[in-house]
């Protein structure tokens, strides 16, 4: 059996941005702990935009320089800002409209916002995504930061020294528990900071270090205001030219590979855009078609929403839902990577990977699947666009090792080949070439599925149905080769693609006569967790709620062992109660 992470790791990150919702902004709030300009030592970010100095300028001083006092020393993503604001209007009475905000968030996102650099560590908090974070340097800033919210939430900022300090201070005022965690003794130090690694010697009669403390010199190291990469993106950053067509590659848990095309087209400004998009699924049915809209912040960073236009109230996992996009565009503008999610936790989603269209053939994404060493004939198929005719299997390079010995369908935005593999083909990625387009590490090779991994390993389902919304779960599994150390589970695994299994549930045993997973849901066979209803239950000793850990247990169908029995693989899953109190940030989308 396998380590169980903690379960204070398990973190929908969604949810756990409500606690972090009060807190974030602090910097931004009057009152007890309000500084000037003249207490900052570091160079501030001047605030140009005319209605930004209007609505925040009754509160927070100007300087000659254009310096904002707190605002000037702060950045941080467009969810960040809007926060912020809201917490203005909610707490200290700032008088701004929807409309006056959007406009405002829009300005402060992006001339005081976040490099793509340092967007993408962090990316997993707008996307919505359940981690188990895995970024905590150590238990003391684990204790300081991540026990009430996520740790992707303050690294998600940049703050001059001054403005770090004065969050603990404000969390201090606010959060009782944070006064307790704050003083408690450090056990390590994290050596990033402290060049160190070792454990924290307390002299005898000494003041010891705290844990506030530890996580303070972190966050001053690794979250400043001024970074190279921010210095970089100020003077290069561009407005975003996204308007044409791109290609679309996505992948739904449970529902496999989608592919299609999305037109981007110029909206009110030269942020924002309208779009249609279109997919189809590789497993068959109708095509999936929506319209929607999409700002960028900073040139770089995408928030739209995207719908169907089908009435009623489709099932949790339907297709047929309002979506958010979140996408960070690279420099070029030649590629996008996000997630487009749904659900009341946005617990579903797909991953999505868009490749511009611009008239030069260009490679979208491939069929999953691999291609298995030593077999003849296996069929893959290429997406792309601006294929020219008159293809040749020459034309067509995967690697060495692999041949395309024929193509069975071309046009020009799909090919269809088949490939032979060399049985002594090393396991690997390979990049696939069609004439001049090169999609780089796409292609599985694999000689054998050493064993298979359930995703997301750890998961969190929230009970619902009677009183409140349920938040569902969907598992896929996915093989993996033991790579060319023949090795499973290290470094040079090959993820091959998804495996075909059975779903069920085993009991995580806790405590002695453990009886969660007669009461948390069930799973079907597909690996789709539907949870019991909210509580509390009466059937369950002591009348608590329905709650409780179990794990979700893949058996493939085809993927064997070297004794033949089926290749199983785990995941584990927390069941717990509703989340009472949530947010949306429908203005960073609009």
């Amino acid at each position: 059996m396998r380590k169980v992470p903690r379960g204070a790791r398990l973190l929908m990150v969604s949810a756990a941005l409500i606690t972090a919702s009060a807190v974030a902004g602090q910097s931004m709030s009057g009152g007890a702990g309000m500084a000037s300009a003249s207490t900052e030592t570091e160079d501030g970010i001047p605030v140009t935009d005319a209605m930004t100095r209007e609505k925040c300028g009754t509160c927070h001083t100007a300087d000659a320089k254009g310096n904002l006092s707190r605002i000037s020393w702060i950045r941080t993503t467009p969810e960040g800002w809007d926060q912020a604001i809201k917490r203005m209007v909610r707490l200290n009475g700032a008088q701004v409209s929807p409309e006056e905000a959007r406009h405002i968030i829009h300005y402060l996102g992006s001339a005081h916002g976040l490099a793509p650099e340092e967007a993408r560590p962090v990316a997993y908090v707008p996307e919505k995504r359940m981690i188990d974070e895995t970024n905590i340097p150590s238990e003391s800033v684990r204790g300081s930061c991540a026990a009430c919210h996520a740790f992707g939430q303050p690294l998600s900022w940049r703050r001059s020294s001054h403005e770090w300090k004065l969050l603990q201070d404000f969390h201090v005022a606010l959060y009782s528990q944070a006064d307790s965690q704050y003083r408690r003794a450090a056990i390590d130090e994290p050596g990033e900071v402290f060049g160190q690694t070792k454990p924290v010697v307390n002299k005898p009669g000494s003041i010891p270090l705290t844990q506030g403390e530890v996580a303070l010199a972190y966050l001053r190291k690794v979250a400043p205001l001024h970074t190279p990469e921010w210095t970089a993106w100020s003077a290069r950053e561009q407005t975003p030219h996204l308007a044409g067509k791109w290609l679309v590659s996505a992948s739904l848990p449970g529902r496999g590979q989608f592919f299609g095309t999305m037109e981007v087209a110029p909206g009110s400004s030269g942020e924002i855009f309208g779009t249609r998009t279109t997919l189809q699924s590789l497993a068959g049915g109708p095509a999936i078609t929506t319209s929607g809209n999409g700002v960028v912040y900073g040139g770089y960073a995408w928030r739209g929403r995207a719908a169907t236009g089908v009435g009623g109230k489709p099932a949790a996992d339907s297709f047929d839902q309002p979506m958010r996009e979140v996408m960070l565009f690279s420099a070029d503008r030649k590629t996008a990577t996000g997630r487009w999610f749904w659900g009341e936790y946005q617990e579903f989603g797909y991953d999505v990977t868009l490749t511009r269209a611009d008239g030069a053939p260009v490679i979208g994404g491939i069929s999953g699947g691999g291609i298995l060493a030593g077999a003849r004939g296996q069929t893959l198929t290429i997406f792309g666009d601006a294929f020219p005719a008159g293809l040749t299997a020459r034309d067509i390079d995967l690697g060495k090792g692999l041949m395309v010995s024929k193509i069975v369908s071309a046009s020009p935005s799909q090919l269809v080949l088949s490939v032979d593999a060399a049985p002594g083909v090393t396991s690997g990625v390979h990049d696939v070439t069609v004439g001049t387009a090169v999609l780089s590490a796409a292609l599985p090779v694999y000689h054998h599925i050493a064993y298979i991994k359930v995703m997301p390993e750890t998961s969190l389902a929230r009970l619902g149905g009677a009183a409140h919304p349920a938040g569902f779960g969907q598992f896929e599994a996915y093989g993996y080769d033991a790579g060319p150390d023949g090795k499973p589970y290290t470094a040079d695994d090959v993820k091959v693609g998804v495996v075909d299994a059975d779903y069920s549930l085993e009991e995580f045993r806790a405590t002695w006569f453990d009886d969660d997973i007669d009461f948390v849901g069930k799973i079907s066979k597909a690996g789709f967790f539907t949870p019991n209803l909210d509580g509390p239950n009466p059937a369950r000793s002591g009348n608590r709620d329905n709650y409780g850990n179990v794990w979700v247990v893949a058996t493939a169908k085809t993927a064997h062992d070297s004794t033949g029995k089926p290749l199983i693989g785990k995941a584990y899953l927390v069941v717990t109660i509703p989340s009472f109190k949530r947010i949306d940030q429908p203005e960073v989308e609009q």
